[in-house]
């Protein structure tokens, strides 16, 4: 269920998701273009803008199943506009979109944060702050694992992902941004 809801997710923040198998049923939920060697795991979709032309170029890892609460979906890594890429927190259930929840993110190699973060895809993600971007370029591609808590309020979700590829992964997503 948590696969189901996370591959949702990635079409949910885009209004005019595209659908390049047409008829073809046997390709749907198959990444588009592949992005790292077959064990990384890391998931790459390419999702259509309201914009004639314009699409978005994202890559996603799910939460370690053994490890994780039923609401915590897993990580994304996307292109945004302007040569930016933003780094969100999938959720299974979403908090109000005008929640600003606080997120921790902890690792053996890394120390831990936590930064005040925003909503996205109508609750079911949660935007981190810019900055949380140079983790990914960097530290986070020799990191076994990074270990995630979002609080809002009285609610705490609690999560684990791997990171192995996700230095595969990261490059095969800046050369597909803006394409």
């Amino acid at each position: 269920m948590a696969l189901f809801a996370v591959a949702a997710l990635f079409f949910a923040w885009s209004p005019q998701p595209a659908d390049p198998c047409g008829a073809d049923l046997a390709c749907r939920g198959q990444p588009l273009i592949p992005v790292a060697a077959p064990a990384s795991s890391w998931k790459f979709t390419r999702t259509q803008a309201t914009k004639e032309g314009e699409s978005f170029a994202s890559i996603m890892k799910t939460a370690d199943t053994t490890q994780f609460d039923p609401s915590f979906a897993g990580l994304i890594v996307r292109c945004a506009p302007h040569g930016k890429l933003d780094v969100l927190v999938a959720l299974i259930w979403p908090f109000p979109p005008k929640s600003h929840p606080k997120v921790t993110l902890s690792s053996a190699t890394g120390g831990t944060l936590t930064f005040e973060a925003s909503m996205a895809a109508a609750g079911a993600a949660v935007l981190l702050p810019d900055e949380v971007s140079a983790f990914a370029a960097g530290k986070w591609q020799t990191t076994p694992s990074l270990t995630v808590v979002v609080k809002e309020t009285d609610s705490e979700i609690r999560g684990v992902v791997a990171l192995n590829g996700l230095r595969e992964a990261y490059h095969s997503l800046l050369a597909n941004c803006g394409q």
